[in-house]
């Protein structure tokens, strides 16, 4: 049986994990109004996630072209824009479309390089892809992540059509939301900032 991994250490890789699988983050709220997904079709958008992120990590490439390689699959799979604006939560509905579209920019580039940076320590790593089921009005599809010298662990998708073709909204690995874990870090980047939008964007356009 394997030894326990201290807390910390877990915590740790669900942070790292989470960049690998680009994700980490997630949707605003439960989609409503979703079309008629299928178990296929979400299971089809999750495989060529793992792929193109278990190729990355495969590269042995520079830490910069793996960040640029995350920021690509990140923008390509997931729905950033309400993965941005379900960090930032209610203030975002007193943001201008300038502001919004600036806060989302600075936000995919923050993700990219917080967990894009991270893939060299993981090299030799992979994703496999297991179970799916629907769930509501999206699908749950469920992968395990081997990584070198730890158990391996579960990480779950969710995956919506509701902006008009399947895109993860959010992940759970070990239970834990990245939605909600990336919500507390802008958070407390806001508080840091007064509330101020505009310092935030500033913040995000340096952190990672």
């Amino acid at each position: 049986m394997p030894t326990p991994m201290p807390s910390d250490a877990r915590l740790s890789r669900r942070a790292v994990t989470g960049g690998l699988l680009a994700l980490g983050v997630a949707a605003l709220a439960l989609p409503r109004g979703a079309r008629a997904l299928t178990n296929d079709q979400a299971t089809t958008l999750v495989t060529k996630v793992v792929t193109e992120i278990n190729r990355v990590i495969a590269s042995g490439g520079s830490t910069q072209s793996m960040i640029s390689d995350f920021e690509r699959i990140f923008a390509n799979y997931a729905d950033v824009d309400i993965i941005a604006r379900s960090c930032l939560g209610p203030d975002a509905r007193g943001l201008s479309a300038g502001q919004m579209a600036a806060y989302t920019r600075a936000f995919q580039g923050y993700i990219a390089r917080k967990y894009g940076k991270r893939f060299r320590e993981f090299i030799g790593g992979r994703i496999e892809v297991g179970g799916v089921r629907p769930v509501k009005s999206w699908v749950e599809v469920v992968s395990t992540a081997y990584l070198r010298g730890q158990s391996p662990f579960e990480v779950k998708f969710l995956v919506s059509d509701k902006g008009g073709r399947p895109l993860f909204f959010d992940m759970f690995i070990e239970g834990i939301s990245m939605r909600l874990s990336e919500r507390t870090e802008i958070g407390a980047m806001l508080d840091r900032n007064r509330g101020s939008i505009d310092g935030l964007i500033a913040d995000l356009q340096k952190a990672g």
